[in-house]
């Protein structure tokens, strides 16, 4: 075991180096750089800069350095945790993702357990209860829930909330509460907010837990050692709890690989439609404004939570399922 996580360890570090230099390739794709976005946007508004200022804003953001020199002294602040200052915000980027990151760690994280908590109990119902009336209910919702967009989702529910209820669906927090300092009324405020945006994230990823969990369940049942269990005279809770779940809970486990990063990012067109002040709209913004610091940040930031996550759902895996770590020893 500890062998297994010395292996994962290392491979974990060497992938997030790859990770970091790809994440710099990326953002430097787009024709251009900052600058040359900077200057177009002054353009359309009417203003204009000229050669020399837009040269000395190269030099300060150090864009007029070859690219080798870029990558490694950007690396170099992250290291040391500074991720350098935003072009668009003229600010720390640490300071601009803020709350935002917090914020959306809250969201998604109560997104991921509203998920859990429906998924899991329905689909042991649906498995051993299959083609009753409310196996073929939570199906027939659990293919409704996958054809139906999340934003199509948050759309319906905002109008249905300001059409009869009279209510601004969207936002985390009330209008007195969106400037003002940490206390326990703006978390209170936040509460309050949280279960709309929750349950329209979770609403896909439930139906296809649903499902997924469902068929595995159902392909545990028919194993030689569930017959071998009833056969003993075992109480048929006993039968399905004891190893048929355990083992069909290996899905919740590998998705925890994508989840990580699904909880800094959180999904982009849901918060821009409810107006969440999350990480994913800013994400967003800093790519069409080739705000590199601040986009490179927060995608590499989503690739070292997806590398964390997939360790992560590893170790899971070796606990939950004793075949693996049978696997790991011969």
């Amino acid at each position: 075991m500890l062998s297994y996580l010395l292996q994962r360890l290392g491979l974990a570090l060497v992938t997030c180096v790859f990770i970091s230099a790809l994440t710099f390739v990326i953002i430097r794709l787009p024709p251009g750089d900052f600058v040359d976005a900077y200057i177009a946007n002054l353009v359309a508004s009417g203003s204009s800069v000229s050669q020399d200022q837009a040269a000395a804003m190269r030099v300060e953001y150090g864009l007029d350095q070859p690219v080798v020199v870029q990558y490694a002294r950007w690396m170099g602040r992250v290291l040391q945790g500074d991720f350098g200052v935003s072009m668009v915000w003229r600010r720390p980027v640490n300071e601009v993702i803020g709350d935002r990151l917090w914020l959306t760690m809250v969201v998604s994280l109560a997104a991921l357990f509203l998920t859990w908590a429906i998924a899991l109990p329905i689909g042991i119902y649906s498995a051993v209860r299959q083609y009753s009336i409310g196996d073929y209910v939570f199906t027939t919702l659990g293919f409704i829930g996958l054809a139906v967009p999340n934003f199509l989702l948050a759309l319906i529910l905002m109008y249905l909330g300001f059409r009869y209820l009279g209510l601004s669906v969207g936002g985390l927090f009330s209008p007195e509460f969106v400037q003002a300092e940490w206390s326990w009324a703006r978390v209170w405020d936040l509460m309050k907010h949280l279960p709309l945006p929750a349950a329209v994230l979770a609403l896909a990823g439930t139906a296809q837990l649903i499902r997924i969990m469902r068929a595995n369940l159902l392909d545990e049942l028919r194993r030689p050692y569930v017959v071998t269990a009833r056969a003993k005279g075992l109480s048929e809770r006993y039968v399905v709890l004891k190893y048929p779940v355990r083992a069909a809970l290996n899905p919740f486990a590998s998705s925890i690989a994508y989840l990580f990063p699904y909880l800094v990012s959180g999904s982009i067109v849901v918060s821009l439609v409810l107006g969440l002040p999350t990480v994913g709209p800013l994400l967003l913004q800093a790519l069409v404004a080739q705000d590199m610091f601040l986009a490179g940040a927060i995608v590499l930031l989503l690739g070292v939570m997806t590398v964390i996550g997939t360790l992560v759902s590893d170790l899971l895996l070796m606990w939950i399922d004793p075949r693996i770590r049978l696997e790991g020893r011969s």
